[in-house]
């Protein structure tokens, strides 16, 4: 069985499973089938490859990755593989095809043989909407284990989804350690420290520019904002004084209501259209929302249809009358021109915004036209909210923005004036302590860890501490 068959992004790329070398370099004639932990790119992006390789079994995931994974395979195959239509919607027909939609906490036979069988059950993972951990219970001969591959664990209290429980058992577990050297804010302190920087960044008329995942990120980060704006309303958020827009335009004022439709050229999404004069302050319910990105919007949707899987907060405020994936604040952008008048008249302008795009590590996408418009501006901000890997734009971003260095991008370099931001608290993935602490739940220790899916020295780290936590346990880091 294979769990997952994805992309390495930033350093990892150099492996061989990059964009410019997706070839499937493993054996794979004894593969009985592949389980989609999730629908991000680096766990999936690889699969199209995987069946021209020849994998004819049947792709088991859970019932909302069943939905989102053509969706994001459709994206990613139009921009790395081919713009043949006809082809495209083959290969897609061929993956909705072999999907198996599996319930959380159902078990699934994968192979039942006199020499030996393979069962699985998929459990919530927390990590976006559809994640899921896999249990395997597997038999050879008199010989029986029950092997858990965490894939992405979730952080706890993230909005929309419950946080994971640990599995009942696992004499093996194979554990992700993307954070295993560090922890997050708690979600009150990454709340506030959300609005304070927004408030900060737009006191002088610029952009908050936030790079963000299409699945995941992306809806949790309008989650929190449409509650900021639910919470502090008509309250004012400070901005810079009248007249210094180059440009003539005051930046203390807003356009009215409809006025701004001509300069992004498309609608808001809220359900009720705006209107009324022009505001002489900036206040949280005027506050523009941009969401940048035709690929974020289709699965914000998605997230939409999905509200059974959301958590009890969550589909309590939607009980109550509340939109927080849909609220009148938010604009969406599709068009390719669309986007381009966006980012000219943010880049010129003095009109407070925030704009969430991807790609969440600045490594293409939308994103990167807008940084190569602002981040040579200081009234602009740039807010990371999530893991940056090693060799992406973003982490250079992040390293050598606060030392008043460049980037480069596209092959040109960048200097970075703009503001650079983190609130780390809104990473998908759990953090250290929520590791060790999903570890710990499992009320028999496996015998063996193995730690995959992070920074060398994470890895080392969350080593150090389950040695610790587990001393029973043999944890290894796989070579």
């Amino acid at each position: 069985m294979l769990i997952d068959c994805g992309l390495f992004q930033g350093q990892e790329e150099s492996r061989g499973s990059s964009a410019a070398d997706l070839a499937i370099d493993f054996p794979i004639d004894h593969i009985r089938a592949l389980v989609v932990t999730h629908v991000h790119i680096d766990h999936v992006g690889r699969i199209p490859y995987l069946l021209a390789a020849g994998f004819d079994g049947p792709i088991i995931c859970s019932e909302p990755s069943a939905i989102m994974l053509p969706e994001i395979l459709e994206d990613a195959l139009k921009i790395g593989f081919t713009r043949d239509r006809a082809l495209i919607n083959r290969v897609l027909e061929l993956i909705r095809a072999r999907v198996v939609p599996l319930p959380y906490g159902r078990w699934h036979s994968v192979f039942e043989e006199e020499a030996g069988s393979l069962k699985v059950r998929l459990q919530r993972a927390g990590h976006i909407l559809g994640s899921a951990y896999v249990e395997c219970d597997a038999v050879s001969g008199s010989a029986a284990e029950r092997i858990v591959f965490s894939g992405d664990l979730g952080a706890p209290h993230s909005p929309l989804l419950p946080e994971p429980a640990p599995p009942e058992r696992a004499d093996r577990l194979v554990i992700e350690s993307t954070y295993g050297d560090k922890n997050h804010e708690d979600r009150e302190t990454r709340r506030y420290r959300l609005k304070a920087v927004l408030e900060h960044a737009l006191e002088d008329g610029g952009t908050v520019l936030i790079p963000a995942f299409s699945i995941g990120r992306t809806q949790e980060l309008l989650y929190e904002i449409e509650g900021l704006i639910a919470e502090f309303g008509d309250k004012e958020i400070p901005q810079a004084t009248k007249g210094s827009d180059p440009s003539g335009s005051d930046p203390t004022l807003l356009p009215a209501a409809n006025s701004k439709l001509g300069a992004f050229g498309v609608s808001p999404q809220g359900d009720r259209p705006r209107s009324g004069p022009r505001r002489e302050s900036l206040t949280w319910n005027n506050l523009e929302i941009v969401v940048d990105s035709p690929l974020a919007a289709e699965f914000t949707k998605i997230y939409r249809d999905l509200k059974p899987f959301w958590d009890e907060e969550a589909r309590a405020l939607v009980a109550a009358g509340r939109h927080p994936l849909s609220f009148e604040q938010l604009t969406v952008i599709n068009s390719h021109e669309d986007h381009l008048n966006a980012v000219d008249y943010l880049a010129k302008s003095h009109r407070p915004c925030v704009v969430i795009a991807g790609s969440g590590m600045c490594a293409g996408g939308r994103v990167v036209n807008y940084l190569k418009a602002m981040l040579g501006d200081a009234r602009n901000d740039v807010l990371f909210v999530g893991y940056q890997a090693a060799g992406t734009p973003g982490r250079n971003i992040l390293t050598y923005g606060p030392r008043g260095g460049w980037v480069e991008l596209d092959g040109e370099r960048y200097d970075i004036r703009a503001q650079v931001h983190t609130v780390g608290g809104y990473s998908a993935h759990a953090g250290q302590e929520d590791l060790l602490r999903f570890v710990e739940g499992i009320p028999q220790p496996p015998s063996e860890i193995r730690i995959v899916h992070g920074d060398e020295a994470a890895k080392r780290a969350l080593q150090g501490k389950l040695q610790k936590v587990v001393p029973e346990a043999e944890v290894l880091i796989p070579g």
